[in-house]
């Protein structure tokens, strides 16, 4: 089972917006001994923009350079089919999970989420990570659907990124066995009773996360507070601004994004 804390990479491209190989090897490597496992092309990744190349790319370079990590691969796409096609690549390219958010819809049932899942369990064997968010799909899903896709096959973890300390526990205190890890930093002490965490300080940061999960306690959440504000977590821009960190400490060599150069 997955447990601890799980880096959701940022995509490290060069000045002509392909995925520089020997950044994520660097990367990787600056983050192996304080994490449980490597979540590329999920947002922190850009996932939803990036081309099929430098999706495959990023997964591929991942999967190269994981030094016995679980790679776990980030699919953002609107639609099922898309999704499907995008898992089947995944598990050609070596990937140990999918992490799948649902369909980019606001008006989705409940059902409709629930049968995206099952279409995904039923078309591909790669074990699944269910990513619960409402940004970039418009929808949330709810407790119960969460429990219909928790006895689907080979559920093996869900990010909740809600933003509701409130509904992680809730889920945490649901019967079932999937593994729940909070997707924002600044409510791992109130999303008591965790398995783990994901989220973008993990790529600059991940002993002062897997510390917390350790030992919680107001004063290690407020030093992840004030770390969030310094890096600027909690802008829209987050990828480009641990990019730039990271790039300040020679991890990787730049700081683009696919919104400033553009898919290739």
């Amino acid at each position: 089972m997955y447990s601890g804390t799980i880096v959701p990479l940022v995509t490290p491209l060069d000045s002509s917006g392909v995925v520089s190989r020997s950044d994520v090897d660097s990367l990787v490597d600056y983050v192996r001994d304080g994490v449980t496992g490597l979540m590329p092309t999920l947002s922190t990744g850009e996932g939803e923009k990036l081309s099929e190349r430098q999706w495959r790319d990023m997964v591929e370079a991942t999967v190269a350079h994981a030094r016995g990590l679980p790679v776990l691969a980030g699919i953002l796409l609107p639609e099922t089919g898309r999704v499907v096609a995008r898992a089947r690549l995944a598990g050609e390219l070596g990937v140990d999970a999918m992490v799948v958010s649902t369909p980019f819809d606001p008006d989705l049932s409940q059902d409709e989420i629930y049968r995206h899942y099952e279409i995904l369990r039923e078309a591909v064997d790669v074990p699944l990570f269910v990513y619960n968010e409402a940004e970039k799909s418009g929808n949330d899903i709810e407790l119960e659907t969460l429990l219909r896709i928790f006895r689907l096959p080979n559920v093996v973890g869900i990010k909740e990124s809600s933003g509701s300390a409130e509904v992680t526990r809730r889920l945490v205190e649901a019967d079932h066995q999937v593994p729940v890890f909070e997707g924002w930093e600044n409510l791992i002490l109130e999303a008591r009773g965790i398995t783990g965490f994901i989220g973008p300080l993990a790529n600059l940061e991940p002993g002062v996360c897997t510390r917390m999960l350790a030992d919680p306690s107001p004063e290690r959440q407020h030093e992840i507070d004030e770390l969030c504000k310094r890096f600027g977590l909690f802008d829209d821009d987050w990828y480009r601004s641990v990019k730039v960190e990271l790039s300040s400490r020679g991890v990787i060599r730049g700081a683009y994004t696919v919104d400033e150069i553009g898919e290739r």
